[in-house]
């Protein structure tokens, strides 16, 4: 039997405490709420029966079950906390800092037995980022990366190091999901001309020329984020450059790679310029979803074999959100975008719903697969800050606005773990609701003077794409065949280059006009000969 609705915790400048998930919405008798602003930090276990958090004196942790306090620690300066996979484990970490007299600080990690309450290991962590030693999920392994090495600890002892991953530099790496064999995914950047490169190995097989399980070198990348499937079976790299040295982007340049554990690779082919906004995969493992493209964006479904399966065509989005069934997708513009967001249903590629979450700086899934979360959070908005349930329909189900004076800095829903919520039928019609649904203002677009009272002309700024199954269609014995593809890249290449072409002639007669360019619009005339010449060669391949 389900459970009810998980908790909702909500940590701001009113204090920490809990919220009782759909349909009640009242405060939980769980944790006795916190008051003032001194909590700077909370975290469950992965299976949510577990909840430990920093008041700005102790670090206590209590039974969500029975309600009852378990162990409480003297660690006032901790920021981050995290439980181990089964448990056992919680691992603290606080600031480093060095002595006055310049002498090495004191270890400022510390890992801590959560039956007994004693500290089994304390580390030195520099650094905030991947601070946390990672878990394998039966906790028989644990990783750490120390001095460019991988340091693999066995059955939670820590005072021995059972194997170490040593490559010149490793800059990051990531453990596989599930159960044994463990695998791990390492990331060494490149230097002086030498690619950087992912490679997977299986643990504890890291010595020798033919050790890896698989290999993919690049040359564009600064940082890279790695993220594994469900099943371990394969790692997607995105690679991030901090400058686009073509000039097209601010925001540098980036390319996904497909790395599989059985040696295959691959450079997923995104058929629109831009950057990458978002890639995640299907809990099933057998897809992944990337969000891309100068705005309105693109998002494309891709299979294992890195061919696109449904295009959602273009619109204001910049993240993706499978749903913890994987059987509903989410795709919204947050940020500096309006908050929109469409609803699929991604077993018949039908839209469900298209909510406005305007303002919103954070998305979660319920466990339960039917309900979301969407919050406006400080520091990165300090106005408007609060939280609101969605149904997956489209039915906003609870409101929470703070007053002016308060500030809301984190909201999340408890864990669970997976199998414990059933997934359920998909629902098209909205479900009933006390609260209306908030229509967003529609900002009417500036007209100059000498047009006001000139009829209006329908011109679009971007051409719009409409959402394309990539599948066989039933009748259809093929899919798209490799001529086909090629053709269809083509196209969009030679889109792409008209854009860019456009884009330069208004260049040109701003500088016409005597209108000081700066040096990336310059640069991007000087290219316009080089454009030309690939959409001649576009045309004459076609």
């Amino acid at each position: 039997m389900a459970p009810s609705t998980p908790l909702l915790t909500v940590r701001g400048s009113e204090g920490l405490y809990m919220v009782n998930g759909p349909p009640h919405f009242t405060e939980s008798t769980v944790l006795p709420r916190e008051s003032g602003k001194n909590c700077k930090v909370y975290t469950f276990s992965k299976d949510g029966t577990l909840f430990a958090w920093g008041n700005g004196e102790k670090i206590n942790i209590i039974s969500v079950t029975n309600k009852g306090l378990l162990h409480s620690f003297d660690l006032p300066k901790t920021v981050c906390l995290e439980f181990s996979p089964k448990n056992t484990v919680l691992a603290t970490w606080q600031p480093y800092t060095t002595s006055k007299d310049g002498t090495a600080g004191v270890p400022n990690l510390q890992l801590y037995d959560v039956k007994t309450g004693t500290c089994l290991k304390a580390f030195i962590q520099k650094k905030m980022q991947n601070w946390c030693p990672s878990w394998s999920e039966d906790e028989t392994i644990c990783a750490r990366n120390v001095n460019n090495e991988v340091h693999f600890f066995e059955n939670n002892n820590f005072n021995t190091t059972a194997n170490k991953l040593h490559l010149q530099k490793i800059n990051d790496f990531v453990l596989s999901p599930g159960p044994q064999p463990y695998k791990v995914a390492v990331y060494v950047p490149g230097s002086k001309g030498a690619p950087s490169f992912v490679r997977l190995y299986k643990y504890p097989n890291f010595d020798g020329p033919h050790a890896a399980l698989a290999n993919k070198s690049f040359f564009k990348a600064d940082k890279v984020t790695m993220l594994w499937n469900k099943k371990a079976t394969a790692v997607l790299v995105i690679a991030s450059t901090d400058v686009d040295k073509t000039g097209a982007s601010y925001y540098g340049e980036q390319t996904l790679h497909y790395i599989a554990t059985n040696g295959e690779s691959a450079v997923v082919q995104l058929p629109k310029t831009g950057p990458i906004y978002d890639v995640i995969w299907n809990s099933n493992s057998t897809e992944f979803c990337a969000v891309y493209g100068f705005m309105p964006a693109k998002a494309t479904i891709f299979n294992l074999k890195c061919d696109p399966v449904f295009d959602f065509g273009t619109g204001p989005r910049n993240a993706a959100y499978y749903s913890p069934h994987g059987h509903i997708l989410v795709l919204a513009g947050f940020g500096n975008l309006r908050g929109q967001m469409e609803v699929w249903d991604v077993k018949n590629y039908k839209l469900i719903s298209k909510p406005v979450a305007s303002d919103s700086t954070y998305f979660a899934w319920c466990p339960d697969g039917e309900h979301i979360l969407t919050a406006t959070c400080a520091p990165r908005l300090r106005v408007n800050n609060g939280y609101k349930i969605w149904h997956y329909t489209g039915s906003i189900l609870h409101k929470y606005d703070v007053p002016s004076n308060v500030e809301l800095w984190q909201v999340s829903w408890q864990p669970f773990l997976d199998g414990i919520f059933p997934a359920k039928t998909i629902t098209y019609q909205a479900v009933p609701s006390d609260l209306p649904s908030e229509e967003p203002k529609t900002a009417t677009a500036y007209r100059p003077p000498a047009l006001r009272n000139k009829p209006i002309t329908n011109s679009k700024l971007h051409e719009e794409e409409p959402p394309q199954n990539m599948k066989p269609q039933p009748g259809n014995d093929k899919p798209l065949s490799k001529t086909a593809l090629k053709n269809q890249r083509k196209h969009e290449a030679k889109k792409a280059a008209k854009q860019k072409l456009k884009a330069i002639e208004q260049l040109k007669e701003q500088a016409a006009t005597g209108k000081q360019l700066e040096k990336n619009q310059l640069e991007k005339i000087q290219k316009e000969k080089a454009l030309l010449q690939e959409l001649e060669d576009l045309e004459l391949g076609i």
